[in-house]
């Protein structure tokens, strides 16, 4: 009796709020007895402790795993109590009871109601939790095989797409940040910024890094790039673009070289296309070491202050398209002295500097001495 007064007040009490149409009925007509019947226990002292009770618990895990909101659930748990404290009330006409009585009865019943309100509220919230942690595992393990190449298989990269958010076609960026020493990545909140600009992407923590990939749906990559750097607060890189996520795997790796591009202690985001010939150098340390030796090695082998006046010289001159005047005005001192500065350096390393193939070689050199100590 009690269970279908509770079952019809639930559709017809403020039926908007109610949101059961994942319940299959009989499946909540048996939560309403067993809460029903719960509710008679305590108040009669069968049952103990309603904050931990194990029923209104499995209510709540049920409930959640269907997808009821928990709002819907904490209104019929009240309206479960109004019918039981009414029949109650109905049984205490027949009978001689004194006010008192009926006031602890009252004070009583809701304490039940409260406990056991308090019980599916955890359980559910506990519950949610559990999923949110499933779906997050689940979302990992997804980025995980999709940067082992896994998207290679086409069913397994719609799927993958689908899950996601994801177009399973067109170019992506694949961005990498460093976790700084406090576990904060170096990107600050990137999901959350391309988001609000409609820019679809999906971010996953390591140890060590943070990954991105980044959806670019006809947009150009330095249009995202800089959205992403003014959220820099530590190193990250990027891949060029790749055509799809069967690529995703490729860009990973170029993003890492990119990213190994960069000291240590810098701030700040870095294109692979930007960083070619830094990347080619990190790629081959044994020969960028044969490189610098070759082409410099006698004059690192020099007083620090004799070799950064010559360095510093070499790299303005270069920078100025190998113009001597430029490169005096650039340093703050006649050209001769930038004349006599490269005659030195070339007496040093027993070789002209001009020519492409010098060009080359110099240019590639002071790349290398501004690379991290561990890539060379």
């Amino acid at each position: 009796m009690l269970t279908q007064r509770l079952m019809a007040a639930i559709f017809t009490d403020n039926p908007e709020w109610t949101d059961y149409t994942s319940v299959p009925r009989a499946d909540l007509r048996d939560g309403c007895r067993r809460y029903l019947t719960r509710i008679l226990e305590l108040l009669s002292g069968e049952a103990t402790d309603p904050e931990s009770d194990d029923v209104a618990a499995s209510i709540g895990r049920h409930r959640a795993e269907q997808g009821v909101p928990l709002e819907a659930m904490l209104r019929t748990f009240r309206l479960g109590g109004r019918i039981v404290w009414e029949a109650l009330l109905d049984n205490a006409e027949t009978v001689d009871i004194e006010p008192h009585e009926i006031r602890e009865a009252g004070t009583a019943m809701w304490m039940v109601i409260d406990g056991l309100s308090s019980a599916l509220s955890t359980s559910y919230r506990n519950t949610e939790l559990e999923q949110v942690r499933r779906d997050e595992r689940r979302r990992h393990a997804l980025i995980e095989d999709l940067l082992a190449g896994r998207a290679h298989d086409a069913t397994f990269a719609a799927r993958a797409a689908r899950e996601l958010n994801l177009p399973a076609h067109g170019a992506y960026l694949v961005v990498v940040a460093d976790t700084l020493p406090d576990g904060r990545s170096a990107l600050a909140g990137p999901e959350t910024v391309l988001a609000s600009l409609q820019i679809r992407s999906v971010w996953h923590t390591r140890v060590d890094t943070t990954i991105g990939l980044v959806s670019l749906e006809q947009r150009d990559a330095s249009a995202v790039l800089r959205h992403l750097r003014p959220l820099t607060r530590g190193r990250a890189a990027c891949s060029s673009a790749v055509p799809g996520l069967a690529e995703v795997g490729a860009g990973h790796s170029l993003a890492l070289i990119a990213l190994d591009t960069l000291p240590t202690s810098s701030t700040g985001l870095v294109s692979l296309d930007e960083r070619y010939p830094e990347a080619l150098l990190v790629r081959s340390p044994d020969l960028t070491r044969l490189l610098l030796t070759r082409s410099l090695g006698p004059v690192l082998e020099l007083p620090p202050k004799d070799r950064d006046v010559l360095i510093q010289t070499l790299t303005a001159w270069l920078a100025e398209n190998c113009s001597a005047a430029n490169a005096a005005l650039h340093l703050h001192c006649h050209r001769n002295t930038v004349l006599n500065r490269l005659q030195r350096i070339s007496n040093l390393v027993g070789r002209p500097l001009d020519g492409q193939r010098a060009y080359l070689e110099l240019s590639l050199a002071l790349s290398a001495l501004k690379l991290p100590d561990r890539a060379v």
